[in-house]
């Protein structure tokens, strides 16, 4: 995986693209239809929800929140993975783990880090789709319609007066669109690019959720 400064040099959707690609190649074939076999890789899924805070970092302070409670999560899953490489390189290996000991809705567990990760990665290929579609369109307006159909239903009331305070202070939806174009490229490079994580992304996140329904982690909710 490419370290942190190179990613700087270039774009964060362009390596997010990269590393998906990569991850779908080297997928164990086998029967997708059974979930409690899917292979899913604990750090291209930490690489890939890392770029996402990059992605945030772009849209400013204003994502503060959500930056750290993923920056959080990430930790979380990061540590473990480094206790054991190889037991815990499969991310449903985790979630295996953590229902058999009867802890995957406890505390800090990482079954909750994986829920809201995938969650954030929900709303961040909600938000880009939404970008690209319609750039001309505010981007409070596109924050909030991301959102409502990602990480609102599972809100309690303080994280959704959180978000509600830092929907005021969101850039404008051209500043974002410079901010995430790499370079001496143009707006329809972008298009293209977002279009491509996208296609990527979003089968690769609905086998994540599909393994989360499967623990019983689906319909977590927070204060």
């Amino acid at each position: 995986m490419k370290r942190a400064r190179e990613i700087e040099k270039g774009s964060e959707i362009k390596s997010a693209i990269e590393e998906l690609s990569v991850l779908i190649k080297l997928k164990p074939a086998g029967d997708n239809h059974d979930r409690t076999t899917v292979h899913i890789p604990t750090r291209p899924f930490i690489y890939v929800c890392n770029l996402v805070i990059q992605v945030l970092d772009k849209i400013g302070p204003t994502m503060a929140v959500l930056r750290q409670d993923i920056d959080q999560n990430i930790q979380r899953l990061k540590m473990l993975c480094d206790s054991d490489p190889s037991t815990y390189s499969n991310l449903v290996e985790i979630l295996k783990k953590e229902a058999d000991e009867g802890n995957a809705k406890k505390g800090a567990s990482c079954s909750k880090a994986s829920v809201w990760l995938a969650r954030s990665l929900d709303f961040t290929a909600a938000l880009l789709q939404r970008l690209v579609a319609d750039p001309d369109q505010k981007m409070e307006q596109l924050v909030e319609e991301s959102y409502k159909i990602t990480l609102k239903p599972w809100h309690g009331w303080i994280s959704s007066a959180a978000y509600k305070v830092a929907l005021k202070l969101v850039p404008d939806s051209k500043t974002l669109t410079n901010l995430l174009m790499p370079k001496d490229e143009t707006y329809d490079t972008l298009k293209e690019d977002v279009q491509t994580l996208t296609s990527l992304l979003v089968p690769f996140l609905e086998e994540i959720h599909s393994v989360l329904i499967l623990y019983g982690l689906d319909r977590l909710k927070s204060t």
